[in-house]
């Protein structure tokens, strides 16, 4: 029997590997296609668009805040993979009823390599998951080295409007600013995602970069002068959503991003 603890301390005591897979989370569903696992996954939400074939030839089960609990029930899963953010308590309790829910919570890149370390011994993939960790790591290594060139700069991070909302600390995205040398002015005022009135911008931190997120809100660009007129002349940016918010493996195309925004802001 396998023994292991997910990332909200739940002890999952199990007799084989799991086979039936049902991911709750995109860049989960991503990370379990590239440790390998294609063949076992059997269920994904509608908002699992990476691997692009995987929304014909998976079966889709809701959204991340809205399963469909029966269909879930139908494929008869071995696990669901679940995460703190992206999921309800109420929908992980529901889902237990039908098999174990491993459940992740990433605030930090450091909580990143443990799911895939966890991944690696959960699914019997720990040189896939191993090799992922060193490439990995040794893409944050050379992203160090890069970034000592690049100025610190105060910042916001939007990820919705109406009301306006942004990242606060214990975020995953405020990880990403951080390792991108972005102090995020909202970082030492609220945890998670607060809503905030932009006409405060100034008095709240003035940022020298708003960023925009290409998810979970479409930002145009009479968003981006909307919010701007209300700094000191900030630079407005959009922002790829998926590579700051998305973990897993997408931390490894994100560090590519990321050395492609900072030169554009040089």
């Amino acid at each position: 029997m396998k023994v292991l603890i997910d990332q909200i301390g739940q002890k999952h005591q199990l007799e084989q590997t799991p086979k039936r897979i049902v991911s709750l989370v995109p860049s989960q569903t991503e990370l379990l296609y590239e440790l390998g696992l294609e063949d076992s996954i059997v269920g994904i939400t509608k908002f699992c668009v990476h691997p692009y074939h995987f929304k014909s030839v998976k079966k889709i089960i809701g959204g991340t805040k809205n399963v469909h609990v029966e269909k879930i029930r139908l494929l008869a899963p071995d696990i669901i993979i679940a995460n703190k953010e992206e999921n309800t308590l109420e929908i992980v309790n529901q889902l237990k009823t039908i098999c174990p829910v491993w459940v992740t919570d990433i605030k930090t890149i450091e909580d990143n390599f443990r799911m895939i370390s966890d991944f690696g011994q959960l699914f019997n993939c720990r040189t896939e998951a191993q090799k992922w960790t060193d490439k990995i790591q040794f893409a944050l290594s050379d992203f160090d080295q890069f970034k000592q060139k690049i100025p610190s700069r105060k910042a916001a991070y939007f990820i919705w409007k109406n009301p306006h909302m942004v990242a606060g600390s214990n975020t995953y995205i405020n990880a990403m600013l951080s390792l991108n040398k972005f102090e995020n002015i909202y970082a030492t005022k609220s945890e998670r995602y607060p809503e905030v009135e932009i006409k405060k911008l100034r008095l709240e931190g003035d940022p020298e970069i708003v960023l925009l997120s290409s998810e979970p809100f479409p930002f145009k660009d009479e968003d981006a002068f909307e919010i701007g007129r209300f700094t000191h002349h900030a630079k407005t940016i959009f922002v790829d959503g998926e590579m700051f918010s998305w973990h897993g493996t997408r931390l490894l195309k994100a560090l590519i991003y990321f050395k492609a925004l900072q030169k554009r802001l040089a």
